[in-house]
């Protein structure tokens, strides 16, 4: 195996927040990851549906953007976006 080329190899300290709630429908349980490295933005990882984004509030308005990166139907997704508004 030859040389390994990397892009990026960097540590970096994050403040990770486990959160867990029940929707209307759905237990959602997430950890979301802050640190410099996305540029204000929040790595959110939904562990029961191994899915995660790097969210910020300009994604939260993108329309069908969390029903595309969690695979939620939209109710669903409308109240993991209400409440990431509160968290982000």
């Amino acid at each position: 195996m030859g040389e390994r080329f990397f892009l990026y190899d960097d540590t970096i300290a994050t403040q990770t927040r486990f959160i867990s709630f029940m929707g209307e429908s759905q237990r959602h349980d997430l950890a979301l990851m802050f640190s410099d490295r996305y540029y204000g933005k929040v790595l959110v990882l939904d562990i029961l549906r191994n899915k995660f984004a790097i969210i910020g509030k300009d994604d939260l308005d993108e329309p069908g953007y969390l029903e595309f990166a969690y695979n939620l139907d939209e109710e669903t997704a409308e109240e993991l976006r209400l409440f990431l508004y509160e968290v982000i």
